[in-house]
């Protein structure tokens, strides 16, 4: 009498249902979890926005409505930022073109007045006020480091070399401005650059030019950093035109010379 139920019970723990009960239980407290988790991540990351905006906010009344209109909207003095994106913000910021000091042709590059963090915030509230391109991530930006150097001096003569000069040294545009060295620039800038056309430089989107293109590029700049003067002399890196000139010079003063030494050896 006493064996019997504790026989029952050991019937009931053997069902052949028990271990799947147990399985099914175990998945629902681990998705329960998983979700109670999840929320708390989601709702830090929501706060920690909204905290960048609010600062972002601050800091563009205090050194950006006054050109560019509380809202972004643009006035006489600066143009809307309305759909700019952060990446827009950010390359002209952390290069230290804006704010601007004073009206010009063209904004210079100059060392920021604004924290990274603080640029951060700037480009984050602008992005409120309308769709535009993100900064790049850093897989997006270190893809050079393994791209086609020689595809990317293809496409840096076709799309880069008209106005940056086949040497990336710059050169001169119309009515007082100019397209920049890029000697100077980081990979991310120049990335920003070609997603966002800063000034008179035309935006190549990834339609135009895909994310592979744009890292074999900057492969391609970061290169010519890196190799300074692959010819020799620099002659000022401002590519075949002065060079030209050199050899013309040089080499055609050494032949006049040459020949005025022969005639007089000859008198």
């Amino acid at each position: 009498m006493i064996k019997r139920p504790f026989a029952a019970a050991m019937a009931r723990r053997r069902h052949p249902l028990a271990p799947l009960l147990v399985i099914v239980v175990a998945l629902l407290g681990i998705a329960a979890v998983y979700a109670v988790v999840n929320a708390a991540t989601a709702k830090a990351a929501t706060s920690a926005s909204e905290t960048m905006v609010t600062k972002g906010s601050k800091l563009f009344a205090e050194g950006c409505a006054s050109c560019h209109g509380l809202n972004a909207e643009g006035s006489s003095d600066g143009p809307s930022l309305v759909g700019a994106g952060a990446a827009s913000v950010h390359f002209q910021v952390a290069t230290g073109r804006m704010p601007l000091a004073a009206p010009g042709a063209q904004a210079m590059r100059k060392p920021p007045i604004y924290t990274e963090d603080e640029i951060q915030a700037l480009a984050a509230y602008v992005a409120t006020f309308g769709p535009g391109p993100a900064i790049p991530s850093a897989a997006q930006i270190d893809g050079w480091k393994t791209a086609d150097i020689a595809r990317g001096g293809e496409l840096f003569r076709v799309n880069c070399a008209q106005c940056h000069h086949a040497a990336g040294s710059g050169g001169a545009l119309t009515n007082g401005k100019y397209a920049p060295s890029l000697m100077k620039a980081s990979p991310l800038e120049i990335y920003e650059a070609m997603l966002t056309g800063p000034q008179s430089m035309p935006v190549f989107s990834d339609a135009s030019l895909p994310m592979e293109e744009k890292q074999q590029i900057i492969a391609y700049i970061e290169e010519m950093k890196r190799n300074n003067n692959p010819g020799g002399l620099s002659l000022g890196r401002l590519g075949p035109v002065t060079e030209g000139l050199f050899i013309w010079t040089i080499g055609l003063g050494a032949v006049i010379a040459a020949a005025v030494w022969i005639g007089a050896k000859v008198r």
